[in-house]
C-alpha cells in the first residue's frame, strides 16, 4: 500500500508542472495558435527564473516574499515574451505556425543555456543550488501535511505552486466557458473571419492568448526547478525541461482542449512516467514514452469520432488574413 501511495505522490507532482505548462499552451490553442514552441518557451522560464534568483542573491538579498516574486515575474516576463515573438511572426507577419514554434524551441533553448552562462554564476561542481527559494516554494500546509495520514500524503503534502496550478486550471476554465471575453477568444479560434466580422479584434485576442499562455508555461519552467530539481540548476537540466514541454503539448491533445481534464490527465502522465521504479523488468525508457503512446492512440480514437466538443479549435494552426475573409 504504502508503495502505490508513494507512486501516486509522485506522479502527482510530477503531473503538476506539466499541467501548468499545459494549460498555458491549451490557452494559446483556444485562440488558433498552435505553439510548438512550448517546449524552449518553458525552458526560457526555467532560466530567467534562476537568473533572477541568482542576481537577487548574488546582490545580498534574502527577503521571502521578494523570492517568490522575482523568481515568478522573471518565468512570466521572458515566456510571455516568447509569446510576443511567435505572434509577432504567425499573426503580424502570418508565417506558418508549426515553422515558427519549432524554431523557437530551438532558439529557446539556445537562449536559455546562454543565461545560464553569462548571467548565473554556476560553481565548477557543474550545478548551483537555491535551498532559500526551495524551502518556501516547497513549505507545506501546517497540521494538514502530516496529521491525516494518506489523506495528507495526496492532498496536503505539496508545496503552494501546486495549489496555485489548480487554481489557475479551474480559473482558466470560469473564464473560456463563463465569461464574455473567452467565449470571444473561442470564437476567434474557431472562425476568425466571422469573430472579425463581429466587431472581435481578432489580432488583439491572439497576442493576447499567446502571451499569457506562454507565460503560464514560463511558470511551470521554475516551478520543474524548484520540485522536480529539488532548487538545483545546471545547463544540463535544460535538455530535460524541454522534453517535459513536449509533454506538456501531449497533454493538450490527451485533454481533448478542455481545461479541467488537464489535472487528471496529468496524472494518467505521471503514473506512466514513475512506473520504471514501481513495475519490475520495464526498461526505463519504455515507460517513459507512455503517455506520448496513450496520447497518439487517444488522438486516433478522437478522429474517428464526430463530436465537435472533443476536437481541437477549427482554425487551430491556421494564420488569419483579414482580406481572404
Amino acid at each position: 500500500m504504502s508503495a502505490i501511495l508513494t507512486w501516486l505522490h509522485q506522479a502527482i507532482v510530477f503531473g503538476a508542472f506539466i499541467m501548468l505548462a499545459a494549460v498555458g499552451e491549451l490557452l494559446t490553442e483556444k485562440a488558433g495558435n498552435l505553439n510548438l514552441g512550448t517546449p524552449g518557451t518553458m525552458c526560457v522560464g526555467a532560466a530567467a527564473g534562476i537568473a533572477g534568483l541568482d542576481i537577487y542573491k548574488t546582490s545580498g538579498g534574502s527577503n521571502t516574499f521578494l523570492l517568490i516574486i522575482i523568481a515568478l515575474s522573471s518565468a512570466f516576463a521572458a515566456a510571455a515574451f516568447m509569446g510576443f515573438i511567435y505572434s509577432l511572426f504567425t499573426t503580424t507577419l502570418r508565417i506558418n505556425q508549426n515553422v515558427v514554434g519549432l524554431v523557437l524551441t530551438i532558439f529557446g533553448v539556445g537562449l536559455a543555456k546562454f543565461i545560464s552562462a553569462t548571467v548565473v554564476h554556476i560553481p565548477s561542481s557543474g550545478n548551483v543550488r537555491f535551498d532559500d527559494a526551495y524551502a518556501v516554494f516547497n513549505a507545506k500546509i501546517p497540521w494538514l501535511s502530516s496529521s491525516l495520514g494518506a489523506v495528507s500524503d495526496l492532498l496536503f503534502n505539496y508545496g503552494f505552486m501546486f495549489y496555485l496550478t489548480l487554481l489557475i486550471i479551474v480559473g482558466i476554465s470560469l473564464f473560456l466557458y463563463r465569461t464574455r471575453t473567452g467565449l470571444s477568444l473561442r470564437s476567434v479560434g474557431e472562425n476568425p473571419g466571422t469573430a472579425d466580422a463581429a466587431g472581435i479584434n481578432v489580432i488583439k485576442y491572439k497576442y493576447f492568448a499567446s502571451c499569457i499562455g506562454s507565460g503560464l508555461t514560463g511558470l511551470a519552467g521554475i516551478f520543474c526547478v524548484m520540485e522536480f530539481k529539488s532548487g538545483a540548476w545546471s545547463t544540463t537540466d535544460i535538455s530535460s525541461i524541454r522534453a517535459f514541454g513536449w509533454l506538456a503539448v501531449a497533454l493538450v491533445i490527451f485533454a481533448m482542449w478542455k481545461p479541467l481534464n488537464l489535472i487528471w490527465g496529468s496524472l494518467v502522465f505521471g503514473v506512466f512516467y514513475w512506473a520504471y521504479q514501481h513495475l519490475f523488468k520495464i526498461p526505463t525508457d519504455l515507460t517513459q514514452m507512455l503517455p506520448y503512446i496513450v496520447t497518439i492512440i487517444v488522438l486516433i480514437v478522437v478522429s474517428f469520432r464526430s463530436k465537435k466538443e472533443n476536437q481541437g479549435p477549427a482554425s487551430l494552426g491556421l494564420s488569419y488574413f483579414r482580406e481572404d475573409r
